[in-house]
């Protein structure tokens, strides 16, 4: 897995006016891979993933996770197969997860429901992760009171406890999908029945309501608004394989139409992207669909599309920065809004440093495209921003400098390798912090 080091003091050199040619297979989902591992806690024994991304958060959540007790191995698999992370985990986890790993990403909040399941207590400390606005944890918490928890806030950290856990309707104001994950999985071996209405329907759901069901879990309607769980008293370990990784696999489907590319992405189910592709396919693309992927042929300057971000099945918010960068150089004016996070627009500052004819007002983005962008350093805010920036930096002239790719590392696998076997001018070089200081501070 990836050195948790690597990345902080390095750079990407993005040189423009190359098209994408090839094919490129995409790993496991990191919105899923992390959430499994979590699951491995609701099970004394162990539990194997496989498919794993070669991402830094996985070696992340291996952290947290042994901060609460279990054992984790991460190791190669067969060639030609993704990483494979066994978690064992004991009969009596810790419930305390206060440590460095847990403020350094998100998804570490997502023990949260499965140590109320196993241990009637959890102390979590409050997630960092990426800089793309407000995420409270408010929906997390009222659904686990009303499972007969309490959930308090103290001193940093999530503080909740309960005598026991009892099945309850709960109907979520927006369908969140932390929220989703952590009532599920403190439902699982809560007693009777718990109905989550409006939960989140993301494909990342239905793997993991797939892995605790092969565990022993009692669940109907994964993948629809509604989840029925009828609580069990235990659940056993498992193994189980991530799907492959929807934003990664469609970050590469834009990356074709911005280059007027040709490239073939396999090892994910085109269904989970049919919307993203349909967007693409307006924009001028050749579409076709296959059993484990599909292909991109652009053959012209894409044009215009207008983005509207929504829980799925709607456009990923993921894929906000890519949307943006697509229609930066696209023939006509794009209107993106975006509906899920505030700040996923502190991306567009970056953009017009590499020469984009944007504005943005509120949630929304009016982008005027242009036929080449121009090249200049940036610095990625989260890992989404990140892989758009290098994007841009494909359709600029000159060579583009991505700082504080760190964030890239997170989400995206072998990304410059990829890039390079695709046929883009694209590496990787160190830089001390000085150097970063002399062009300019402006990372956030």
């Amino acid at each position: 897995m990836v050195d948790k080091l690597r990345g902080v003091s390095e750079r990407f050199l993005v040189t423009g006016g190359s098209r994408l040619v090839g094919e490129v297979a995409v790993g496991g989902a990191k919105n899923s891979v992390l959430k499994l591992m979590a699951a491995a806690l609701l099970a004394e024994g162990t539990t194997t993933i496989t498919n794993c991304p070669d991402i830094l958060d996985v070696p992340l959540m291996a952290e947290v996770l042994r901060g609460l007790g279990c054992d984790v191995v991460i190791s190669d698999a067969a060639p030609g197969d993704r990483s494979v992370v066994a978690i064992t985990t004991p009969s009596e986890p810790k419930y305390h997860a206060d440590f460095p790993a847990v403020t350094q990403f998100r998804a570490s909040v997502c023990v949260l429901g499965p140590l109320m399941a196993r241990c009637k207590r959890a102390v979590v400390a409050l997630p960092g992760g990426d800089a793309i606005g407000s995420r409270p944890l408010d929906m997390h918490q009222a659904g686990l009171r009303l499972l007969g928890a309490t959930s308090e806030i103290e001193h940093g950290c999530v503080v909740a406890r309960a005598e026991e856990l009892r099945g309850a309707r709960i109907r979520l104001d927006f369908p969140s999908v932390g929220a989703t994950e952590n009532i599920l999985m403190a439902a699982v071996l809560a007693e009777g029945e718990t109905v989550i209405d409006n939960a989140a329907r993301e494909p990342d759901i239905v793997d993991l309501c797939n892995m605790l069901v092969q565990m022993g879990a009692r669940i109907s309607g994964a993948g629809t608004s509604v989840l029925t769980i009828q609580g069990v008293e235990q659940l056993h370990p498992t193994e189980h394989r991530v799907i492959g990784d929807r934003i990664v696999a469609a970050t590469w489907g834009i990356a074709a139409a911005m280059t007027q590319g040709d490239v073939r992405v396999t090892g994910v189910n085109p269904k989970h992207l049919a919307l993203v592709l349909d967007k693409l396919r307006s924009a001028g693309a050749r579409i076709s669909f296959e059993v484990d992927g599909f292909r991109v042929i652009q053959p012209e300057r894409p044009r215009a599309v207008n983005f509207s971000t929504l829980p799925f099945p709607g456009f990923p918010t993921d894929l906000q920065p890519m949307a943006i960068g697509l229609a930066a150089i696209a023939d006509g004016t794009s209107m993106i809004t975006e509906n899920i996070f505030e700040a996923r627009f502190r991306f567009v500052e970056e953009m017009i440093r590499l020469g984009a004819d944007a504005r943005t007002d509120g949630h929304h983005a009016v982008v005027r495209g242009i036929p080449r962008l121009s090249s200049a350093p940036v610095w990625s805010s989260d890992i989404r921003a990140g892989a758009g920036l290098v994007l841009a930096g494909l359709v600029a002239d000159g060579v583009t400098e991505v700082h504080d790719v760190f964030h890239i590392d997170r989400g995206y696998p072998n990304f410059v390798e990829q890039l390079q076997a695709l046929g883009g001018g694209v590496e990787r070089v160190g830089v001390a912090r000085t150097d970063r200081e002399r062009v300019g501070e402006n990372a956030l």
